[in-house]
């Protein structure tokens, strides 16, 4: 065994929760089961997938509102069936999108303040519509301004200009349902896993996939997450055998991983996440320093409580002056845990080494840049002077109002007959484009099957 220990600024990270007063208790998280976190932050609020009746909800919380939740709070309710995903906007702390299984996607404006009890639910400032299926998850760009990704049960990602309310581009081949997606650092690629195991990388202007190969074989839930301004990816899924597994890609050449590490032999899902200002992969909650196509092992939180879902700040919002490196939002059953992640240091100067320039919160592209093909890097700042928030922009969509549907209760015996056959047309139309898209799905199955097997 070498007597040599690795020599690493992060050797001695370490996870600390905060105390009760300082989570978020007494908060309803949803029970649908769907890959996603159920929860997102950013430097001013935290969103929580809701369980709510009566339709589809999540809620948006200052974390000065840190504490017991009281009941009765305003909901962000126009979904008419359960929230599956929300993304605060890159470039607007006051901006949230959302995607349920409605097959819709909202675009919400946050209020400053939380609001007191039985206040008005927020209303969506915008609705998009296109996808013909359940909306699993949203994912706004990394560098153009108003530029959201969504994915859906319908087997395609859809790409938006939510500013003009506008479909600008879908991406497809999927055979089954997708798990998850992560851009690449300029925003020009997206790397997804799909429940079909194939990991797959989309040039997303031109709507090519342009790498895709076979990943875990498991048949649970697969992550991804892009190493930031590398060429590098990671993978977290589970084998035939239900051991976790760790991959490591060459997006340029997807053949086989560059690492394959077993993490353990535990059920849950691993959720897999980056830290590009100092090369930290974080997931369940291990850490790991990557350096030169190596994953180091660094430390391990632990917790009696299992977690649902999770959450980190973006480096714009953490306490630099306590050397706070990464601070996650741990979900449970009825709260939302911080947990601070610190690199002790003796001198309270700042410490360079562990801030480098991280990303500003200011975009680099326009939605009409970007989608006319243009490419930028994201826009970072130092954190030496700290971070100043900046102040409420109301965003405000061009997308077409939805009207509310015009209740006309049928009067005479002719007009429930016309409307009892019109629904049940409507009923039966669906039907067939279910039974004809199953059927597809099967085709490309046996086909894919024949391949493998003829490739054996």
């Amino acid at each position: 065994m070498s007597r040599f220990v690795r020599s690493s600024k992060f050797r001695h990270v370490f996870g600390k929760a905060e105390k009760y007063e300082n989570c978020f208790d007494n908060v309803r998280i949803s029970t649908n089961a769907w890959d996603t976190n159920l929860v997102k932050v950013n430097p001013t609020f935290i969103a929580i997938n809701w369980n709510a009746g009566g339709g589809g909800a999540f809620s948006v919380i200052p974390h000065k509102n840190v504490g017991k939740i009281h009941d009765g709070i305003p909901l962000y309710r126009g979904h008419t069936a359960p929230v599956l995903d929300t993304d605060f906007a890159a470039f607007n702390d006051y901006v949230i999108a959302s995607g349920a299984e409605d097959t819709k996607v909202m675009i919400w404006n946050i209020p400053e303040e939380l609001g007191e009890p039985e206040s008005p639910d927020i209303e969506p400032v915008a609705k998009l519509n296109g996808h013909g299926r359940k909306v699993g998850h949203v994912l706004f760009h990394p560098v153009a301004d108003n530029v959201l990704a969504s994915s859906s049960a319908d087997l395609t990602v859809k790409l938006w200009d939510i500013e003009k309310g506008q479909e600008k581009q879908s991406l497809q081949g999927f055979v089954d349902f997708i798990q998850s997606m992560s851009w690449n650092y300029n925003g020009s690629l997206l790397a997804t896993t799909c429940r079909d195991k194939k990991l797959r990388i989309f040039d997303v202007r031109s709507g090519n996939v342009v790498q895709e190969a076979s990943s875990h074989q498991g048949i649970k839930g697969s992550r991804v997450v892009w190493l930031g301004d590398t060429d590098r990816i990671v993978t977290t899924g589970f084998s035939k055998m239900s051991d976790r597994q760790l991959y490591l890609w060459d997006t340029v050449n997807l053949d086989k991983p560059l690492k394959n590490i077993l993490v353990d032999t535990s059920s849950g899902v691993l959720m897999p996440f980056y830290d590009n200002d100092l090369k930290i992969l974080d997931g369940n909650i291990r850490y790991y320093e990557f350096e030169n196509d190596e994953l180091f092992f660094l430390s391990e939180y632990k917790s009696t409580e299992p977690q649902r879902g999770m959450a980190f700040m973006p480096k714009r919002g953490v306490n630099v002056s306590e050397c706070e490196i990464d601070r996650a939002y741990k979900v449970s059953n009825n709260s939302v845990e911080p947990i601070s992640f610190v690199v002790p240091r003796r001198s309270d100067a700042f410490q360079s080494d562990l801030f480098p320039p991280t990303l500003s919160g200011e975009p680099a592209l326009s939605a009409d840049e970007f989608f006319s093909g243009k490419n930028a890097n994201p826009k970072t700042i130092s954190l030496e002077n700290g971070f100043q928030a900046k102040e409420k922009k109301e965003f405000v969509s061009a997308a077409p109002k939805e009207e509310e549907p015009v209740s006309a209760t049928p009067k005479t015996e002719k007009e429930y007959q016309d409307a009892y056959h019109q629904l049940r047309q409507e009923n039966e139309d669906l039907r067939n484009q279910l039974a004809q898209r199953d059927v597809t799905i099967r085709a490309l199955t046996i086909q894919l099957e024949q391949l493998k097997a003829g490739s054996s």
